[in-house]
């Protein structure tokens, strides 16, 4: 697994008692820090882990920089503090002060791990766009209020859609030509990102619905690939070596494969979800979406369908065995149960599609 953590309970606050947290960072090492509070300080501070740290002596200038701070000091300032006790010339290897933070935080119980959820996988089921995109602010909702357990959702759907971001211009990301002749749905979601093209059959779509207590400490970027590292490692399984091209595009050597895309609500409900491209038609798709040479230039290629390159192409796998295997990396990592939409989940997603995703008021809030 990514990360494992022995959390304490809240009674074990009580001064003396020795607090501990892991971290495993992303693509990195493992970093652990054991402590005490004592008035509501931190005391004793011990970091460990099998990460590399030159010179030896900057183990201990960061501990004696975590000593005397609050409990209450928010990751952001751990990490600073951190930064501010190391001598020029510290060299942090596989890990960084931000790290230390999540592993300070996991100990005092103001972040958690994967495995302190119970987690739930619900499988590709057929909706209309409208729907999927309703549901991903429902279902968001739900876990923040305690009602439905972490979970991951694949989309399914069979009508062909553009679903754009939420700060994207509907006129200038989607030819309205193109939609009328090809009988495209557009929708917008409600988080940032660009717009995605979508038939049925011809990508992999899913969301994860989570608390933002698993990202705490963690910066918006490293969230990305902490929250999809499940996936690099289904990918490998299937012989493809994915990475992620900051901020938010997934590729391989061949091209980019997909993208993501996050919400973080008020209540502490977080959405992160992904589009991966298995058989898109490319032709069409350029027709559908105005991609601006400014993007292309940016991304390095000329070519809007150079930029995209196919899972079934990299792999020869059929979608539905690609999925599979995503669902089971995901169960096996963090031993989840397989579920599926309640009538009230559904239910409430029809009524936002009819008083928000549903309406021109919605599609047009960026014209």
């Amino acid at each position: 697994m990514d990360s494992m953590t022995s959390l304490p309970d809240q009674e074990n606050h009580d001064d003396g008692n020795r607090l501990h947290g892991e971290y495993k960072v992303p693509g990195g090492k493992l970093v652990v820090v054991d402590l005490a509070l004592r008035e509501g300080r931190f005391a004793d501070v011990s970091l460990s882990g099998d990460f590399f740290l030159e010179p030896d002596e900057a183990l201990e200038d960061i501990n004696a920089a975590l000593t005397g701070l609050p409990e209450t000091t928010p990751a952001g300032e751990i990490a600073a503090a951190i930064t501010a006790g190391l001598p020029d010339g510290t060299v942090l290897f596989g890990f960084s002060a931000d790290a230390v933070a999540v592993a300070v935080r996991r100990a005092l119980s103001k972040a958690t791990a994967w495995s302190d959820h119970e987690w739930e996988v619900i499988p590709p089921t057929v909706l209309p766009t409208h729907v999927n995109v309703a549901l991903d602010e429902v279902l968001t909702e739900e876990v923040a209020a305690g009602r439905r357990n972490p979970t991951l959702r694949f989309w399914d759907w069979e009508e062909p859609s553009v679903v754009i971001g939420s700060f994207q211009s509907l006129r200038n990301e989607v030819d309205p030509e193109g939609v009328a002749k090809h009988g495209i749905t557009v929708v917008r979601r409600i988080s940032g990102g660009g717009a995605m093209f979508m038939e049925a059959g011809n990508c992999i779509t899913y969301s994860l619905y989570l608390p933002q207590t698993l990202v705490d400490g963690i910066s918006f970027a490293d969230s990305y690939a902490f929250l999809d590292s499940w996936v690099m490692a289904a990918l490998e399984k299937l012989g493809i070596t994915a990475f992620y091209v900051p901020l938010n595009d997934i590729a391989t050597e061949q091209g980019k494969i997909g993208g993501a895309a996050q919400k973080r609500l008020a209540n502490g409900g977080m959405l992160h979800h992904v589009t991966m491209s298995y058989d898109i038609d490319a032709d069409k798709m350029v027709e559908v979406l105005r991609i601006g040479k400014e993007k292309l230039s940016d991304k390095g290629t000329r070519s809007a369908k150079k930029r995209v390159d196919p899972l079934r192409r990299q792999t020869g796998l059929a979608r539905a065995a690609i999925i599979d295997a995503m669902q089971e990396v995901f169960t096996e990592r963090y031993g989840a149960t397989e579920s599926q939409l309640s009538a009230h989940e559904l239910n409430e997603a029809g009524k936002r599609v009819d008083a928000k995703f549903g309406t021109s008021a919605w599609m047009n809030r960026v014209p």
